[in-house]
């Protein structure tokens, strides 16, 4: 006798502007069969679930609806976007003292009922709560993985592919480091092709800020970000449940790596079903390690102050 079928199930908790756009993100492309919101304000998400659900007859193939935190129990992986929302003026650091106790009760409860799943961690600031996560948790380190700098990496190459007049999806350019100010771009290996993008150092600086500049551009202007940071979460989870082996910059635990070790840093990693099978090794310049490792020092100044 076949076993039975277990339907891949992906929970949301917060239905906050990303975590809503994540969901229906995941729900349009119809990525698992099971879908869960979660959130304090539990009203927030049951409505969410009810418009999300109307539109079923245009999609279908999904089951969603809103849960409890014993719905985690089935979870393949959780998605995290709950907690404070940067604000305009305010960096991702200035949200640690808000996030990190909403952060301890909501990893309790996920414990609770699921020890098996991947967490992917999107709230701010994302690397430094990836690490609380692990910690709070008790998970192996290949299954907590932050949203890291899969976005910043893509604001990189549209802009670089802006700048070139070449669709984005052909130009070779990652950002590493923190999921912050302290963020660095990998110049020396950037291309299209193979071949060396030929800018110059006005230029380089010019893509770079706009790149690390991006959410604080558009918080202004519409008060948070959402659809790109749900594309990039949806671009995680397919890379997890098809166990794509994709190589994606997400946050994950360094081990020695470029000198870093002990904190969650965005770098390349091949994700998979198991989450972060591997940390590939970059080579980066002298000058790109140094700014790594200061980026790494900066976070694990902020980690230093937490009772975790």
């Amino acid at each position: 006798m076949a076993p039975p079928f277990k339907p891949n199930r992906v929970v949301v908790i917060g239905t906050g502007a990303v975590g809503t756009t994540t969901a229906y993100t995941l729900l349009l492309r119809r990525r698992m069969q099971e879908l869960v919101l979660i959130d304090v304000n539990h009203q927030k998400a049951l409505g969410e679930a009810l418009d999300m659900n109307h539109g079923m007859p245009f999609v279908g193939g999904v089951k969603l609806w809103a849960g409890t935190y014993e719905d985690c129990r089935e979870a393949d992986i959780i998605i995290v976007t709950a907690g404070a929302s940067q604000k305009p003026g305010e960096t991702r650091i200035d949200l640690l003292r808000k996030n990190i106790s909403i952060f301890k009760d909501i990893i309790q409860k996920i414990t609770k009922y699921n020890h098996h799943a991947i967490l992917l961690i999107a709230t701010n600031p994302v690397d430094i709560l990836a690490y609380a996560t692990l910690k709070i948790s008790g998970f192996d380190r290949r299954r907590v993985i932050g949203s890291g700098t899969v976005l910043d990496s893509a604001r990189f190459r549209y802009l670089i592919g802006l700048h070139k007049e070449i669709d984005p999806r052909s130009i070779h350019g990652q950002i590493i480091g923190e999921h912050g100010d302290s963020e660095l771009p990998v110049w020396s290996l950037a291309n299209v092709a193979g071949i060396d993008l030929g800018f110059d150092d006005a230029e380089r600086k010019e893509i770079f800020e706009d790149t690390k500049n991006a959410a604080y551009e558009i918080i202004d202007a519409k008060g948070s970000t959402s659809y790109a940071i749900a594309l990039a979460l949806d671009r995680i989870v397919v890379s997890i449940l098809h166990n794509e082996g994709a190589v994606l910059n997400v946050s994950t635990l360094l081990n020695n790596y470029n000198g870093v070790s002990d904190v969650f840093l965005g770098a390349p990693c091949v994700v998979d079903r198991s989450g972060v099978r591997e940390v590939l090794d970059l080579p980066l310049s002298e000058d790109e390690k140094t700014l790594f490792q200061k980026s790494a020092e900066k976070l694990k100044s902020e980690i230093s102050k937490l009772e975790l």
